[in-house]
């Protein structure tokens, strides 16, 4: 993910935000904000044949603290009209990848219990829930869960 990525990131993220699923968010921040605040080195997009931005994956840190610093928490997003394509879980994989190699043990994230495609490439990809969140905040004027998910990597020990 590259700063000519912003427009199609941020267009893709609003879309995921109208869509109601993904997110508390009721926009997205600005590119500057998006960019300063997602690890650089686990920020990845996906890109159709004609090279358009169709789904992006990035994360950031939990916390500053030094016993932290293999934790990171994620969001993946994928354009609807490239939905049921495998991109969310090729996204997944390439963030596993980077974390991975970086020495990240642990990636986090929190998925509304309705999301099931995104909890099934989760769990496809070894996540698992360990725990729920529940009537966390109000969206649309409903309570909403949360479900928190996270993937303890093998290779990092």
């Amino acid at each position: 993910m590259q700063d000519n990525h912003a427009d199609a990131v941020l267009d893709i993220y609003r879309l995921g935000i109208d869509g109601g699923e993904a997110t508390f968010e009721t926009e997205p921040p600005t590119w500057e904000r998006f960019a300063a605040t997602r690890l650089p080195g686990h920020r990845h997009v996906a890109v159709d044949a004609a090279g358009r931005v169709v789904g992006w994956v990035a994360c950031t840190r939990v916390s500053q603290r030094a016993v932290y610093a293999g934790v990171v928490e994620h969001s993946v997003y994928v354009h609807p009209d490239a939905r049921g394509m495998g991109l969310g879980k090729a996204l997944l994989h390439a963030l596993i990848a980077s974390t991975e190699t970086a020495g990240i043990w642990t990636i986090q994230s929190a998925i509304f219990p309705e999301n099931t495609a995104s909890l099934a490439a989760h769990t496809a990809l070894g996540f698992r829930v360990v725990g729920t969140r529940e009537r966390l905040g109000r969206q649309h004027g409903r309570w909403r869960d949360v479900l928190l998910v996270e993937r303890r990597s093998p290779l990092v020990v």
